[in-house]
Parts: structure tokens; C-alpha cells; sequence
């Protein structure tokens, strides 16, 4: 039970990421400014890379113990990837609008099928 609450936490604190780098792409692309390297993208990317890794070393051995219908752990891996991604491209305004906004939707499709993986076999295990 503490592996799901760890993961279902890192989850919605990875959407939220997800989310800024979804703002600040905006900003950067209607502003034209780029983020400063050291105050802004490193904190950022760092902090991202280090729950992605956490989240991804505690989903793929959840997907691989519970075998869940539409989710693998090829998926998590390409998240964790992504999210690394984003978290750096998010400050540049020439980041391919496309190719950003659709590893943002991917993470966020994969994250919340997760979520929602994790809480079925919870309320699974209760009946």
C-alpha cells in the first residue's frame, strides 16, 4: 500500500510539473525570452529528473507485480524520458510547438492512466 501512495503522490507531483512546463513554454514563446540557464532551468529540470526517476523506479515495478490492462513499463520509461525533456525545452521559444505539446499530452495520458490504474487495484484489493 505505501508503494501506491508513493506513486499516486510523485503522479499528481509530476501532472503539476507537467502543468508549469505547460505555462512557462507559453511564456517563453509569447515573451520570445529565453529562461536563465542557472535560475531557472537547472532548478527546474533538476527537481523534475529527480521525481521522474523515483516515480519511474516505483511504477515500472508496480506494472511489472500487477500487470495492469493498458499500461507498461515501456510507457513509464518514455515518460520519465519525456518529462526530462520538457522540463528543459519548456524555456525556449524555439521548441517545436507540436512536438512539445504532444510529449506533454503523452505524459500527461500515461501519469493519469497510472493514477487511475494504481486506485483500481486499491479499491480491487478492498472488495
Amino acid at each position: 500500500m505505501e508503494q501506491e501512495q508513493q506513486i499516486l503522490s510523485l503522479s499528481k507531483k509530476l501532472i503539476a510539473h507537467s502543468e508549469n512546463a505547460l505555462m512557462r513554454y507559453e511564456y517563453a514563446k509569447k515573451e520570445g525570452v529565453r529562461g536563465d540557464f542557472n535560475t531557472e532551468v537547472k532548478p527546474f529540470a533538476d527537481e523534475v529528473k529527480e521525481t521522474a526517476e523515483l516515480w519511474k523506479e516505483a511504477a515500472v515495478k508496480w506494472v511489472k507485480d500487477n500487470k495492469p490492462k493498458n499500461l507498461h513499463s515501456s510507457q513509464i520509461e518514455t515518460a520519465a524520458d519525456y518529462l526530462e525533456v520538457i522540463s528543459v525545452q519548456a524555456f525556449f521559444p524555439e521548441t517545436s510547438k507540436k512536438r512539445f505539446l504532444d510529449q506533454i499530452q503523452s505524459v500527461e495520458f500515461i501519469l493519469n492512466s497510472m493514477i487511475l490504474a494504481v486506485e483500481k487495484a486499491g479499491s480491487d484489493s478492498i472488495k
